[in-house]
Order: structure tokens, then sequence, then C-alpha cells
């Protein structure tokens, strides 16, 4: 299930308040902080106790796969 591109255009992360990179359907992602939060059954978890760190080895290939598809790679551009 696809998250609609304007709930993308207003989800920011709850820790940071910045933008976040969608990644294919399962999570969204702050590349500031290296966090990643879960996307179940199509409704993003934004709580900061659900979020997961992410390795530096992770980093690279969650952007990576954010920017396969940059229709839905969501708010933000890293690079």
């Amino acid at each position: 299930m696809d998250i609609d591109a304007t709930l993308l255009g207003i989800l920011a992360c709850p820790q940071d308040k910045g933008p976040l990179l969608l990644v294919g359907d399962e999570l969204l992602y702050n590349p500031r902080l290296r966090r990643a939060y879960p996307i179940e059954n199509g409704i993003p978890v934004l709580l900061i106790d659900e979020a997961r760190d992410v390795s530096a080895e992770e980093h690279e290939a969650l952007l990576a796969r954010s920017r396969e598809n940059p229709d839905q790679s969501g708010i933000d551009s890293v690079g």
C-alpha cells in the first residue's frame, strides 16, 4: 500500500521535526539522525520509542533504495 503524497508532504520526524524519506513501503527514514520508523499495514508509526537506530552500512543502503524510486522517495532529498 502506497502512502499518499499529501500525507508524505506533512509527515515529519517526531524527534527533530525534519523531513523523512520513504523507503519502499516498509519504513520512513531520517538520515540526519539515522533513525528508521516502521510502516505497519500502511500506517506510519512515528513514535520515538518504536524507531530503530541504523548502522552506517544500512544508512547507505536505505539512501540508495530511497533514490531508486524518486516518485516515492518522499519529502527530502539527501545527497
